[in-house]
């Protein structure tokens, strides 16, 4: 053996084991587990679920008409049943909406409020409520909404918005896992 191919061997020797030191330091000293799991959270924060759910069967809405026309909140609610969510009966607003729409929501439904701001074209206003209970939103439809997104627009829409974030104040919910049945 040449003494070329002897260096070349010790070269990628010293590499490959100053490669299996460096992730294992890494896994030993990673600081993120914890955030993951909800632990260290303080006492009485709210558990935020900031997953999006894969189906929009998992999403249960109620629209609300925050304007003048009549019958908006139905039409709207029809075309959220269409696209396979889970709706419950539409009301109006106690209070007008000028803007598109504004979509409430609590620790339990902060992944789902994203996708649905998706339907808005992230035009929409999200108000989160850390006291908020169950896992329903809220959506006030205002005066210069025309129509949700289509499919594509809502896709688009996904990525420019990003993963949902977290509520000041609001731990990550530990994910519990499915499992496998195959």
């Amino acid at each position: 053996m040449s003494f070329a191919r002897v260096r070349a061997l010790v070269v990628v020797g010293v590499l490959a084991v100053a490669a299996v030191v460096f992730v294992v330091t890494a896994l030993v000293r990673d600081s993120q587990g914890d955030v993951v799991n909800g632990e260290d959270c303080p006492a009485g924060a709210p558990l935020a679920d900031v997953t999006l759910p894969d189906d929009p069967a998992e999403v249960t809405v109620r629209i609300l008409n925050g304007t003048n026309t009549p019958g908006l909140a139905d039409s709207v609610t029809n075309e959220f049943k269409n696209r396979r969510f889970t709706v419950q009966k539409p009301a109006e607003s106690k209070t007008k909406y000028k803007g598109v729409a504004e979509i409430r929501f609590g620790p339990d439904a902060v992944g789902r409020a994203q996708l649905l701001r998706a339907y808005f074209l992230a035009q929409s206003k999200m108000e989160y409520n850390a006291k908020r209970k169950g896992a329903t939103i809220d959506i006030v439809i205002g005066s210069q909404f025309r129509q949700l997104a289509t499919t594509t627009e809502v896709n688009q829409s996904l990525v420019e918005v990003g993963e949902p974030t977290l509520p000041p104040g609001a731990c990550i919910k530990p994910v519990k896992k499915k499992d496998d049945d195959s």
